[in-house]
């Protein structure tokens, strides 16, 4: 029981200081950390050297590919407000349609989704969030929005790298794994573009005239990635059902669009009754294929360096670097992709699309430094929270807290498994991590109890996309992006509510079809 405790401390501290006592994470998180290694030293056999270097690694990690992308993202998004073609994508987008639901849903929703296929970490939240501030959203309606819209999927995000994870850890066939996610996931495609014009205008009233699109954005997605899962695989399902949803906003706003366009109360003449909303946009052509250029040119980078053509990825895959930092028990050497880790794909993106809207060498030397200084306390906050998981990864404190679950809640486990895997991704901020860290002991205990492997394994994966919600990694980068510094707390209090009634949900459903 005191080790369970101990365990607990550091995850209960990130918990109490960023949701109670709304402290900055980039405050909290390097105090989790201390709590960690003091834990792990004095009441874990394990040794101070140890301990470093389960630290250092998580350091390592952090900067590649966490921090990388991120600063490749937000590089794209200055370069874009810089050359004024962000301003073009502002215009396209009011254009297209003045109802804030529908900006939300296309952006948070579809576009944000297309940025968890293809890049992941971080992206999804980034990107979209600053767009949607770009348009006139406040803020914090913007991060929460973003936040929101960015679970289901998770599990399939950078081209399927946690399906395939999962796989690998606990040698289950990847397409079982494949399909059991789609179909856990599925009702909750549906649910979130609900909580997302939810989210939005706060009242349940403002879903009239806009219902359907939601609806329709959730089933196509969820179709499209059940389909793609089942027929090719975990590499392409969030991107095909990005593309598809994005696609069903568009056609369906274009063919039926709202009655009433929703505004925000601050806004002049908020509901604009039997408003004709123009779909066709004054910006020459041209013009707008160069404002989406970064992210046209991600997705072709992206796509075109992926195993789908292996003939390029096994060449560019061969400039890496194998680190082996931690060599304790469970510690395997650290490989740092350096071309295809997606935070060089983004900078790459950024750095041809910005030259072709203009900006020259000087412009986006300045930039970049510009971005750095911009990221500094995100960064202290990622390295700290990724250097934290490592540590109580790898003392045995994670294994800790999810074998006294498992044991605790016997025939029930089933529901509590999406919360193992919530756990794994508010610590580690990743759902490959998760994985990594839970991946096995589910499907361990699924053997004990007598259950599918490849449901429970799958619940580890869909509890960590909603967990995903509560990440302080997660809220760092929309608070960072939002202008929301500081503010981590705040945004932490209301995501958890959000969370805690998505997890009950997915237990319930896990639970239901696991015997």
């Amino acid at each position: 029981m005191i080790l369970i405790i101990l365990s607990l401390i550091p995850i209960l501290w990130l918990l109490i200081s960023l949701g109670f006592y709304k402290m900055a994470a980039h405050k909290a998180c390097p105090i989790g950390l201390l709590l960690s290694l003091s834990i792990a030293v004095f009441f874990w056999p394990m040794s101070s050297m140890m301990a470093f270097k389960a630290a250092l690694e998580g350091f390592v990690f952090a900067l590649f590919p966490i921090i990388w992308v991120i600063v490749a993202a937000f590089f794209a998004y200055n370069i874009s407000q810089h050359t004024g073609a962000i301003q073009h994508i502002k215009e396209m987008m009011m254009d297209f349609s003045e109802d804030r639901r529908i900006q939300a849903l296309l952006i948070a929703w579809g576009f944000g989704s297309f940025m968890e296929s293809i890049a992941g970490f971080g992206t999804a939240v980034a990107v979209p969030a600053a767009l949607l501030i770009t348009l006139g959203f406040d803020p914090f309606r913007a991060a929460t929005v973003c936040l929101i819209a960015n679970t289901v999927a998770v599990a399939f995000g950078v081209i399927g790298i946690p399906i395939t994870t999962l796989a690998l850890i606990t040698d289950l066939p990847v397409k079982n794994l494949s399909i059991d996610v789609v179909l856990q996931l599925t009702p909750f495609a549906i649910i979130i573009p609900l909580l997302v014009v939810y989210s939005v205008t706060k009242c349940a009233t403002a879903f009239r005239g806009i219902w359907y699109i939601s609806l329709a954005a959730g089933a196509t997605f969820g179709i499209t990635q059940f389909a793609v899962a089942s027929a090719v695989g975990p590499e392409l399902p969030a991107v095909a059902a990005s593309l598809v949803s994005s696609a069903t906003i568009i056609i369906l706003t274009k063919v039926s669009p709202p009655t009433i366009s929703w505004r925000f109360p601050q806004e002049d003449n908020l509901l604009k009754n039997n408003r004709h909303i123009s779909t066709t946009s004054s910006i020459p052509k041209i013009n707008q294929l160069i404002a989406w250029m970064p992210y046209i040119l991600l997705l072709i980078f992206v796509i075109g360096s992926s195993k789908l053509f292996p003939v390029i990825n096994g060449r560019l895959g061969m400039i890496k670097s194998i680190l082996p930092i931690y060599d304790g028990v469970g510690g395997k050497p650290l490989t740092v992709e350096w071309l295809l880790t997606p935070g060089t794909l983004v900078l790459l993106s950024a750095l041809i699309g910005g030259h072709i809207q203009g900006a020259s060498a000087k412009d986006l030397t300045k930039i970049f430094g510009a971005t750095l200084w911009q990221l500094r306390k995100t960064m202290i906050t990622v390295v700290t929270i990724v250097s934290m998981a490592k540590v109580l990864g790898y003392s045995g404190m994670i294994n800790t807290l999810a074998i006294a679950l498992a044991t605790g809640t016997g025939t029930f486990y089933p529901a509590f498994a999406p919360v193992i895997g919530a756990i794994g991704t508010f610590i580690t901020g990743s759902d490959t991590s998760a994985n990594i860290l839970f991946g096995l002991l589910q499907k361990q205990t699924a053997l004990q109890l007598g259950l599918k492997p490849e449901w429970i394994a799958a619940a580890n994966t869909s509890g960590a996309c909603i967990g995903k919600l509560i990440s302080p990694q997660s809220i760092a980068i929309a608070a960072t992006a939002t202008g929301l510094s500081g503010k981590e707390g705040d945004l932490l209090s209301l995501t958890f509510r959000y969370a805690a009634l998505l997890l009950v949900g997915m237990g319930l459903l896990v639970y239901c079809f696991a015997f």
